[in-house]
């Protein structure tokens, strides 16, 4: 039997969600100069960089370990900074779960902004274990994004 789960991570953040929703969607390539320990590179396979349908894959060092996830953007929001991402290759779904989707989102929060990432997804038992480190990893990577113009 299936196990359908939900995880959500929220970061403060002092840029706009222009910038973070801009970055995710349209440029998720300058990731690599930014962050390159973490982002390794981001490739287009279809369609044009954030459109709905477009095809992207992600190469990435989590945990100690390199990994890649190929997705698809399922929705976007431009207004509400949201993005949604269907993953469709790499290992959360080829190895551990039965189906996954990663939404960003950036709303205000006081006198800020704050990122919120939500997992959806689905365990094919209870062996496998919430995906906590893929959160951490991203909620990390937004703060060094966040801090890197700053500099």
């Amino acid at each position: 039997m299936a196990l359908s789960g939900k995880l959500i991570g929220y970061v403060e953040i002092s840029k706009t969600g222009d910038v973070f929703h801009d970055l995710f969607r349209h440029n998720p390539h300058k990731m690599v100069a930014i962050a390159p320990d973490r982002v390794h590179d981001c490739e287009l396979h279809e369609g044009d960089r954030g459109v709905v349908g477009s095809v992207i894959s992600w190469h990435y060092t989590e945990g100690g370990k390199k990994k890649a996830s190929k997705q698809i953007i399922e929705a976007v929001n431009e207004a509400n900074h949201l993005i949604v991402f269907k993953v469709i290759g790499g290992e959360l779904v080829d190895e551990q779960y039965k189906s996954f989707r990663i939404t960003l989102h950036v709303e205000p929060k006081g006198d800020g902004q704050v990122v919120i990432w939500t997992f959806e997804f689905e365990k094919p038992d209870t062996s496998v274990p919430y995906p906590t480190s893929l959160m951490d990893f991203l909620c990390t990577l937004v703060k060094d994004l966040d801090a890197h113009n700053h500099a």
